[in-house]
């Protein structure tokens, strides 16, 4: 039924771009919740509900800050372009903006410690960005004395905004993180180009990437064995290991390793509990891990759960950590995801990359 409404939603849209006989394209090549309509006098953009296929989460109409409204628009949030003035949630989208070349545009974010871009970390301290406080309580009169022409967030499932909804500026639900491929993912950097006027370099970004990841996928996917991957490990009682149909399942897949979750058909996380991942994934090759704040040595890792070491991957030195409070991955590879596929692959097969050195992720320390 979901399906039906949105294949409605659309045609009533193609009908709308043949009234007003426009050039008006609604899908991306790999983004399965964002579609972008080009018109003469405005560009409509729709964020699909990804915890409900078929609804909207949000439409909004970009339309020229120096120009008039047309006299009828369609239903949906005006947004003037490019954007002057911004409230940011993460340093995912700070990231792309500074990339874009418009991060001056950042005049205010939340989660702050967060931040590693320079020009975010600089502003914060020099005063030209403000710190909104945490974006799940914001400090609304900070967010006012912003000024942002908008709020760029993310969205969570059932979740509310707080003070800000109620503030009369457009807020910029940016679920990107809820694609299911890492292509996907990065195209949503067409939107953001369209919001800072952006649009050429936003899409010679995606083209570099797109063709980056490509060819890293042929060059893996000619591999005559794969190894045996899996992630994180026991937290609280409960080991959360990404679906099969997950965008880590995917990236593991194109990078030439093998996921022993592969055939289940889940784009979310499982929650398993350590019998199950032990039973299924004792002979794992490689083992990823996050940290934050901390180097990863064996010692640590038996101390998060004693029987880590029953892996052959923890036996036979095959662990590998993220320190995600200095290393920049979570924040530069969403929009580049080639970065990370390169990094998989040294990992998964290093013979392929023989000249390059690991950038994110370092060898546990026994």
């Amino acid at each position: 039924m979901g399906r039906l409404v949105l294949l409605i939603v659309l045609a009533l849209v193609v009908v709308s771009c043949v009234e007003n006989r426009e050039d008006c394209v609604g899908t991306m090549k790999y983004a399965q919740g964002l579609s972008v309509f080009e018109y003469k006098d405005y560009t409509k953009v729709v964020v699909g509900d990804p915890w409900n296929k078929g609804q909207v989460l949000g439409t909004y109409i970009l339309a020229d800050r120096d120009g008039e409204l047309p006299d009828t628009l369609p239903e949906g949030v005006v947004v003037r372009v490019p954007l002057e003035s911004v409230v940011v949630y993460s340093d995912v989208h700070a990231r792309i903006i500074d990339e874009l070349g418009a991060v001056d545009a950042v005049k205010g974010v939340c989660d702050s410690k967060y931040f590693k871009t320079e020009k975010i970390r600089s502003g914060l301290l020099s005063g030209t960005v403000t710190d909104c406080g945490a974006s799940m309580s914001p400090n609304v009169e900070r967010v006012v004395s912003a000024a942002p022409e908008a709020i760029m967030l993310s969205p969570y499932q059932n979740a509310g905004y707080g003070a800000v909804e109620n503030l009369g500026v457009p807020i910029l639900k940016m679920s990107d993180y809820m694609e299911q491929t890492p292509l996907g993912r990065a195209e949503w950097i067409k939107f953001i180009g369209l919001l800072f006027g952006k649009k050429a370099v936003a899409d010679s970004i995606f083209s570099a990437t797109e063709r980056n990841y490509s060819a890293l996928k042929t060059m893996a996917g000619a591999v005559p064995e794969r190894p045996e991957v899996i992630s994180e490990t026991m937290t609280n009682g409960v080991w959360y290991v990404p679906g099969g149909a997950s965008y880590k399942a995917v990236m593991y897949a194109d990078a030439g390793g093998f996921y022993p979750w592969s055939d289940d058909a889940s784009q979310g996380s499982l929650a398993l509990d350590f019998p199950q991942v032990l039973e299924k994934a004792q002979d794992a090759d490689i083992w990823l891990v996050t940290t934050y704040g901390t180097e990863l040595t064996a010692n640590d890792f038996l101390k998060i759960y004693e029987h880590n070491d029953r892996f052959d991957a923890f036996k036979n030195h095959g662990v590998y950590y993220v320190n995600s409070a200095e290393a920049g991955m979570f924040e530069e590879t969403p929009f580049h995801p080639d970065l990370l596929l390169k990094e998989y692959i040294k990992l998964f097969h290093p013979e392929l990359l023989p000249d390059y050195s690991l950038k994110y992720y370092k060898q546990m320390k026994y």
